[in-house]
């Protein structure tokens, strides 16, 4: 499995290489965007409710605006400014701004306590001779190309970094042997039972609350100006008619809908009151099943919507959900663990923090 350490290095590359085409695809999303999964414990991650608010963390020891040379010290292994520049330089990559002056001492001291963790979880595989071996290497890598749109955008991921394929392949064998050792730290002791399923259910009542929601499909034809309202609705008009004497919804909106549901035949699946803008929201919840509705007109331009499907409010019953609240649970048991080992880490060990 693959543990979240804090590290935004080597490994986040598919992250950056993603980002372009994560916001294309989100603005090909339907009216008001892209409809939520009802029943899914909120955040994917359990917490408990009655937890009192953590106190605001102090303000971070200000950072010198020259670094020096030597930025910590791991068990007496350096760890050098130069490898603290390019972990906030790729941090910065991957979110597509500069660290903002006033938040510098917090981010960098706070990816030097990152990097002091990888160092001895590093040393600690390596004393224990857990390596990963060169196939692991290669579907690793192998996988982060995947994750990129293109080779060429991987490769000029790469470059942004001022790094070679080697270097990738390098930090990833460290990484793998990392992520092997917390394996077999935290897997064994990250059992979740039935009952810590079942508990988990009854004390979190509003994870599980699904609303009334429909299904719909629509086709959409975007007009932006008088001239293209005009020809829009005309079109629309037609598009209608053929559908009422019995054309196919799907085809029809396959072939000319502008809206990114379109490959889908205009399926855009159970969506809740609130999600969609209103024109459109109070056509979909007005009609029945496999009615039709009227031209409809939103900020967006010109909409037929076809209802597939009404779901009354419910609460989702623990049978449809347990599998997602174990993997929920499992992996915070497993974020505790590893949070833990790395400590105990540091306890042993002997850190150095030089700025």
């Amino acid at each position: 499995m693959k543990y979240a350490v804090p590290v935004l290095l080597a490994l986040s590359l598919g992250v950056a290489c993603n980002r372009t085409e994560t916001k294309a695809a989100a603005n090909q999303a339907p009216a008001a965007g892209a409809t939520a999964q009802p029943g899914t414990p909120a955040a994917g991650t359990p917490t408990d409710p009655q937890a009192p608010a953590a106190p605001p963390a102090p303000p971070a020891k200000p950072v010198p605006d020259v670094l020096p040379a030597i930025v910590a010290r791991v068990n007496g292994v350096a760890i050098p400014s130069a490898e603290l520049e390019k972990a906030i330089r790729n941090l910065e990559a991957n979110v597509g701004n500069q660290i903002p002056a006033e938040r510098r001492s917090e981010i960098y001291r706070g990816i030097l306590d990152q990097l002091v963790e990888m160092r001895l979880l590093e040393q600690e595989a390596a004393a224990r001779n857990i390596k990963a071996t060169d196939a692991e290497v290669a579907a690793g890598i192998e996988q982060m190309k995947k994750q990129a749109p293109n080779a060429e955008a991987f490769t000029k991921a790469l470059a942004s970094r001022k790094m070679t394929e080697a270097d990738l392949r390098n930090e990833a064998r460290q990484r793998l042997a990392v992520d092997k050792l917390l394996t077999a730290e935290v897997e064994p002791k990250a059992a979740v039972t039935e009952a810590d399923i079942a508990d988990f259910y009854k004390k979190n009542p509003q994870f599980f609350m699904q609303p009334e929601a429909v299904r719909a499909s629509h086709i959409l034809l975007k007009a932006d100006t008088p001239e293209a309202k005009a020809a829009a609705k005309a079109k629309a008009q037609d598009l209608l008619t053929q559908i009422k004497g019995g054309a196919d919804f799907a085809a029809l909106a396959k072939q000319h809908s502008n809206d990114g549901s379109a490959q889908a035949g205009g399926d855009l699946g159970f969506f809740p009151r609130g999600q969609m803008v209103k024109p459109f929201e109070d056509a979909a919840f007005a009609l029945k099943a496999g009615e039709v509705s009227p031209i409809v007109e939103s900020e967006f331009g010109y909409h037929i919507i076809k209802s597939s499907e009404r779901r009354d409010a419910r609460t989702v019953p623990l049978a449809e959900v347990s599998d997602r609240i174990a993997q929920a649970l499992r992996q915070q048991k497993q974020q505790q663990l590893a949070q833990e080992y790395v400590q105990s880490l540091k306890t042993k060990g002997k850190v150095e923090i030089l700025m």
